[in-house]
């Protein structure tokens, strides 16, 4: 392979962790990653942490969302709750792009060990 068409294929390669990191979307292509298991390592990882990630705020999300429809007094402090727990994911994700962008590692300490237990 010569050197252009390797360069292509490691930024082919980092565009694509870009996108596994938009919020949300990105959750289908990382969880197809880990399904097939295919994807370098690098990619593995990632989808590790997009999965881990999506599914703890998809589940804060829905859990405050039914406790607020159940529960008259505690309604607006847990919807209130569940608008920082969408909004920190939001900006976890921005976080970790540039940190994918600056190429500096994207794990997360909490995160990446729960991660690393999905099969």
């Amino acid at each position: 392979m010569t050197e252009p068409e390797l360069l292509d294929n490691q930024e082919i390669q980092h565009l694509k962790q870009f996108f596994y990191l938009l919020p949300v979307v990105g959750f289908i292509p990382a969880l197809w990653t880990l399904y097939y298991r295919s994807g370098s390592k690098q990619e593995k990882d990632l989808s590790r942490v997009v999965v881990t990630l999506t599914l703890g705020w998809l589940s804060a999300y829905i859990l405050l969302g039914v406790g607020a429809e159940f529960s008259e007094s505690l309604a607006l402090p847990l919807l209130i709750s569940s608008s920082l727990i969408t909004s920190s994911y939001f900006l976890t994700s921005i976080w970790l792009m540039v940190r994918l962008w600056q190429r500096k590692s994207v794990r997360l300490p909490i995160v990446s060990r729960v991660g690393d237990r999905l099969p």
